[in-house]
C-alpha cells in the first residue's frame, strides 16, 4: 500500500523530515506545516524550493492539508469575511497544489453542533434546527472551485468539526452532490471522540467510492471528562481494529494514501521520538 507521513510531525524543516522518511522508507509527503508557514501562506520561492526538494528525493505529496473552514460556526454565511478569508486561502493552496502536483486538498468543516438529527421528541427539544443545513452553503462554492479547478478535495474527520464521523462525511458529500470531486479523509481516531466504531462500522459507511485518503494514530478518548490522550501506536483503543482495517484496504484495493499522523509523545514534547517509537508498528499493520 502507499505509505506516508504528515511531514511536520516529524519537524518543519523539510530537508531533516525527508530524510526521516527516507530512513523508514516512506513514500508520500502530506505537508501542512512547513518551515515557518502553513501550507497556503509560503512564497513562490519556498513553495519551488519544496518542489525541487520533493521531486529530487522521490517524494510524491499526497496531501496539502490547511484547515479550511475549521473554526467557522453555522452564523457564519457564504461571501462574510471569514469565509471570504477561507475562500482566498483555498484557492492558494489549489494553486500550490498544481505546482507541487498534490493529488488531494483537504477541506475541514465549521465547528461541531452536537444533535444535528433527531425523532420521537429530540427533534423538538434537543436538535440543533438547521445547523447542518446551514454549513451546506459555506461548503458548496469549494466544490465550485475545485470542478474549476479539476483538483480532488478530501474532508476530514475531526474532533470538534461538524463532519466527525464517517457517517456525517458521506453525508456531505451526498448531500452537496459532489463525490466527483469531495471525497473522505478518514481519521478512525478523531472519530472515538463520537464513538464511532472504526471497523466495521467507520469504514463499511466509505466504501463504494467515499474513501480518498487516511489518517492513522491511535488515542484514548474519555468523552465524559472531555478528555483526550495521544496513545503510542497499539497501545489505545484503535489498536484492535488496525488489523481489520489494514485487511480490508488490502481486500478492497484501496489506491489512495495511508499518511501516519505523528502527534505522540512520551511527555517531553519531543514528537520525532514519538514517532520513532511508533513508526515500525505502523509499517507492520500497513505495509503490503
Amino acid at each position: 500500500m502507499k505509505l506516508g507521513v504528515i511531514c511536520d510531525g516529524i519537524s518543519r524543516d523539510l530537508y531533516h523530515a525527508v530524510d526521516v522518511m527516507d530512513e523508514f522508507d516512506l513514500e508520500y509527503a502530506e505537508l501542512q506545516f512547513v518551515w515557518d508557514a502553513e501550507v497556503g501562506d509560503h512564497t513562490p520561492k519556498q513553495i519551488r524550493e519544496m518542489d525541487s526538494l520533493l521531486r529530487d528525493r522521490g517524494k510524491p505529496v499526497s496531501c496539502l492539508s490547511r484547515h479550511i473552514f475549521a473554526g467557522m460556526t453555522q452564523n457564519n454565511k457564504p461571501g462574510d469575511t471569514l469565509h471570504t478569508t477561507h475562500m482566498d486561502a483555498l484557492k492558494r493552496v489549489i494553486d500550490m497544489a498544481h505546482i507541487l502536483d498534490a493529488g488531494l486538498v483537504r477541506i475541514m468543516t465549521p465547528k461541531k453542533e452536537q444533535i444535528l438529527w433527531g425523532s420521537h421528541g429530540a427533534e423538538q427539544w434537543n436538535v440543533a434546527k438547521g445547523a447542518w443545513d446551514a454549513i451546506l452553503p459555506l461548503i458548496a462554492p469549494a466544490i465550485e472551485l475545485a470542478r474549476a479547478e479539476r483538483v480532488k478535495l478530501v474532508v476530514e474527520t475531526g474532533n470538534g468539526t461538524m463532519v466527525n464521523s464517517s457517517y456525517t462525511g458521506r453525508r456531505l458529500i451526498d448531500d452537496l452532490d459532489a463525490k466527483d470531486v469531495l471525497g473522505v479523509l478518514w481519521d478512525p481516531a478523531n472519530n472515538c471522540w463520537c464513538h464511532e466504531e472504526a471497523f466495521p462500522d467507520g469504514y463499511m459507511e466509505l466504501s463504494q467510492g467515499y474513501l480518498a485518503h487516511v489518517h492513522i494514530k491511535d488515542v484514548q478518548v474519555d468523552t465524559p471528562r472531555a478528555h483526550l490522550e495521544v496513545r503510542r501506536m497499539d497501545e489505545g483503543q484503535l489498536a484492535p481494529y488496525f488489523p481489520k482495517i489494514a485487511s480490508s484496504l488490502r481486500q478492497d484495493s484501496y489506491q489512495g494514501v495511508i499518511s501516519f499522523e505523528s502527534v505522540y509523545h512520551k511527555g517531553d514534547g519531543d514528537f520525532e521520538a514519538g514517532f520513532r517509537s511508533c513508526i515500525d508498528r505502523f509499517k507492520a499493520h500497513f505495509s503490503s
